[in-house]
């Protein structure tokens, strides 16, 4: 059995040594493991335009991007290597609301540019390393 000064001695001493060891995986995760995922090589002026506008139209009010988001229309995190560049410019272009599976896409209506935007930030979305999320369907069952 410890004393009362032991036990605080006990207490403070692994509070101590595990905070060390959070602030030593964090710096870790920053350092070495965030910049090898993400590419920050990869973001360029039309990347982040493609952001801003996924912002500014409040994509995520309906999709979800990285886990995040709506579940009312598709996750998009990999959609640019399920679909490809032609088939969300499709979409992004559209002049009139379109239904696929029963859900209305709003008619952005946007220019050739702005979907050249968006797809290049979903391109750069798709090649960030996520640890294996989304998980491929098994399709085989």
């Amino acid at each position: 059995m410890l004393s009362k000064s032991q036990a605080r001695t006990f207490f403070l001493g692994g509070t101590v040594v595990t905070f060390a060891i959070f602030l030593a995986l964090s710096w870790n995760s920053l350092v070495n493991d965030v910049p090898r995922q993400t590419n920050p090589e990869n973001l360029s002026e039309s990347v982040i335009r493609g952001k801003e506008m996924w912002e500014s139209n409040n994509c995520m009010g309906c999709h979800t991007i990285f886990g995040e988001g709506a579940y009312y229309a598709p996750e998009l995190t990999k959609v640019y290597e399920r679909r490809g560049e032609g088939y969300i410019k499709a979409a992004l272009m559209s002049k009139v609301p379109w239904a696929p599976r029963g859900r209305k896409m709003v008619a952005y209506g946007f220019t050739d540019e702005q979907a050249n935007d968006m797809v290049e930030f979903f391109k750069w979305i798709g090649e960030v390393d996520l640890n294996g999320f989304p998980p491929k369907p098994d399709v085989k069952r």
